[in-house]
């Protein structure tokens, strides 16, 4: 029988490889969007995934949204969290709002979609876990304090989940992509992104499959025994 999974930012960049990499390896996926309509549709035609719309800041919107993917697809047995936004600035010019969203979005989602699922995993004695890190998280980025922070927050979220739920079959761990072929990363000035490019030792952008195919692997039966682990996908940008 086929296992769910659920991928948060799941129909552009890294969540669209992913949504479409575990619906090939047989999963029924639903993909969460927040803004782009016209990608989820596109999502939605052109492979079948079940596209859903909420704000993963917003923890009473992700308590409603699960509830309706699991209505629809049934008990959730994986869950990728990977929605993420970003507002750079240099810390001294660095607004609130600017630090509070970053946070809000990329780690208080952390709690927003998996309180929902956690108990539901734990009864049945099963499920996969997988968060979206980031390299930035690992070894920090100028003016990148919120995201830095918020992605180094998720390392810590996923060694503290995976422990108290590894009797329960559930594994949690964490993948620090590297910088990939995005639009995220298309935003980024030529002369900084040949620079990067620069510092990676297989010298390419990594691409959104890279990731995808790392996540499938993490969702499937046979990782049960990894746990608590976080996978560097950067080309050797940075070596832990």
């Amino acid at each position: 029988m086929a296992r769910t999974a659920l991928v948060t930012g799941g129909t552009r960049g890294l969540g669209l490889a992913i949504s479409t990499a575990l619906g090939a390896a047989g999963f029924r996926v639903a993909a969460v969007y927040h803004h782009d309509t016209q990608a989820a549709q596109a999502l939605a035609a052109e492979h079948g995934i079940a596209v859903f719309q909420w704000d993963v800041g917003d923890a009473d919107a992700c308590a409603r949204g699960v509830a309706a993917v699991q209505a629809q697809l049934g008990p959730l047995d994986v869950l990728v969290n990977n929605a993420g936004i970003t507002q750079d600035a240099m810390f001294h010019k660095m607004r609130a709002d600017q630090w509070q969203a970053v946070l809000q979005t990329n780690l208080g989602s952390m709690f927003n979609m998996t309180r929902p699922v956690i108990e539901g995993m734990r009864e049945r004695r099963y499920g996969r876990i997988v968060n979206i890190s980031s390299v930035n998280g690992r070894k920090g980025q100028a003016g990148q304090t919120n995201y830095a922070a918020a992605k180094a927050g998720i390392l810590g979220f996923t060694k503290a989940l995976a422990l108290e739920n590894a009797a329960r079959n559930i594994t949690v761990n964490a993948i620090a992509p590297g910088y990939c072929d995005t639009a995220m990363a298309a935003g980024v000035r030529p002369d900084v992104l040949q620079a990067i490019v620069a510092g990676i030792p297989v010298g390419r952008l990594g691409t959104p499959t890279d990731v995808a195919r790392m996540v499938v692997f993490l969702a499937d039966d046979a990782a049960g025994f990894i746990t608590g682990a976080t996978f560097d996908v950067n080309g050797g940008q940075y070596l832990a």
